[in-house]
């Protein structure tokens, strides 16, 4: 299972996208900013969301109505026009790579690639900037990449638990709950099988 966008303070719980049509309104890779941003920020008009992603106010509110047509996001109180706020729907995502209808598999496929490629832009954007962060913050991050033997179910149990883990610190997207000193983490993890070798290891 492919678990995308950070959860929200009050839940932890997934919508599980079923429907290629929901699939493809959000494999775009400023929906797929515009949902990182509102997550970290709370609520963002469409110029406030333009300013963060380099984007015109303009296609940010057509990608914020298209969000909002899904259900992925929601108009927060106040403002109206350009300067009407959006916000999460509270929600963590996730969706099968998997299915037995040709197009939801595709639309799962194109949603996934997006996923992977803003996680690659988060790693190089840290790699061009990781000498203007603190070194207590260079020396804690991490990467690493093992291989081990499991069978399926361990796999999922694995990925169940690298979830849990993450999900101790789901409340810190209210403000209020942060401890000081805080930044924003991105995590980004995958396992999967690997072709067996000729001697069958």
């Amino acid at each position: 299972m492919t678990e995308a966008t950070s959860p929200p303070p009050e839940s932890v719980e997934a919508r599980h996208l079923t429907d290629a049509r929901e699939m493809r309104a959000l494999a775009h890779p400023v929906r797929v900013a515009l949902l990182e941003a509102l997550s970290r920020e709370g609520s963002l008009t469409a110029t406030q969301a333009g300013d963060l992603l380099g984007e015109s106010p303009a296609n940010c509110s057509f990608h914020f109505r298209t969000l909002a047509k899904h259900g992925f996001v929601e108009e927060a109180p106040g403002g109206s026009g350009r300067q009407r706020p959006w916000r999460r729907v509270g929600m963590r995502t996730s969706f099968r790579l998997d299915n037995e209808e040709p197009d939801v598999s595709v639309a799962a496929e194109t949603l996934s690639r997006h996923f992977v490629q803003r996680s690659r832009e988060r790693w190089e954007n840290w790699e061009a900037t990781r000498r203007s962060f603190p070194k207590e913050w260079r020396d804690a991050n991490f990467r690493f990449d093992t291989l081990t033997y499991l069978t399926a179910e361990e796999l999922d149990a694995v990925g169940d638990e690298m979830l849990a883990i993450i999900d101790r610190y789901a409340d810190r997207m209210d403000r209020s709950k942060r401890p000081a000193g805080a930044y924003p983490v991105a995590i980004s993890a995958n396992g999967h099988p690997l072709e067996p070798s000729p001697s069958g290891n």
